[in-house]
């Protein structure tokens, strides 16, 4: 595979499209399954990025340590922003750092990623309550509620896969939902074209990232 050893500067940044983000991604993901990623040169992307960066994409994604999201997408030092809460859920702390990503810097992506057997999504079906987790789980409620809307089962906690699996998604796509509705710049840069908005759940078995519809 190949070698890494520039850093993305203004100008390929601003020719970037949406489009090209997400397939670069989709293709990282695919090196990182085969096990075919880059050589990266770190110590020349730290020297070249010391004065600015330009990253083309930020990651919304769950602390979990098993979630390396700059491995699991191919990406190095300056490529890409990532912010991190339990449950890979918005809020106005992580809306504005999109903003500053998206508007700011130029981003072209936003990546709402959560993943397989989520601790803080099983925790929010559990109906956990300690400290202020239970304040941050109250954001994965709305996921669960969906769930519950259209479910088959008596079951509704952490113990029915399924049920955890189907919030898990729902929380996803409710996240993605909730930034549009509450960011008018980000809603308004991608109705013109210039982000995308997408999610995925990420298969800690494989290391596969399933887009979301």
């Amino acid at each position: 595979m190949g070698f890494r050893n520039r850093a993305i500067t203004k100008e390929i940044q601003q020719n970037l499209t949406p489009a090209d983000v997400l397939q670069d991604f989709i293709d990282g993901n695919n090196r990182f399954i085969d096990d075919e990623v880059h050589s990266i040169d770190h110590k020349a992307l730290v020297y070249q990025t010391t004065t600015g960066q330009f990253p083309k994409a930020i990651v919304l994604s769950c602390i979990d340590s098993r979630v390396p999201v700059e491995l699991l997408f191919d990406q190095a030092i300056g490529d890409i922003f990532v912010a991190r809460v339990a449950g890979n859920f918005e809020n106005t702390d992580i809306l504005g750092s999109m903003e500053y990503s998206c508007k700011v810097v130029g981003s072209k992506l936003i990546f709402v990623l959560g993943h397989q057997n989520c601790g803080a999504i099983k925790a929010a079906c559990d109906r956990v309550e300690l400290g202020n987790i239970t304040a941050m789980l109250r954001n994965i409620t709305p996921a669960i509620n969906l769930t519950l809307k259209n479910a088959n089962t008596i079951i509704t906690n952490s113990s029915n896969e399924d049920f955890v699996k189907e919030t898990t998604s729902n929380n996803v796509r409710l996240t993605m939902k909730r930034i549009r509705q509450k960011s008018v710049i980000l809603k308004e840069m991608e109705e013109k074209g210039e982000i995308k908005i997408v999610g995925g759940i990420y298969n800690l078995a494989t290391g596969k990232v399933e887009m979301i519809k």
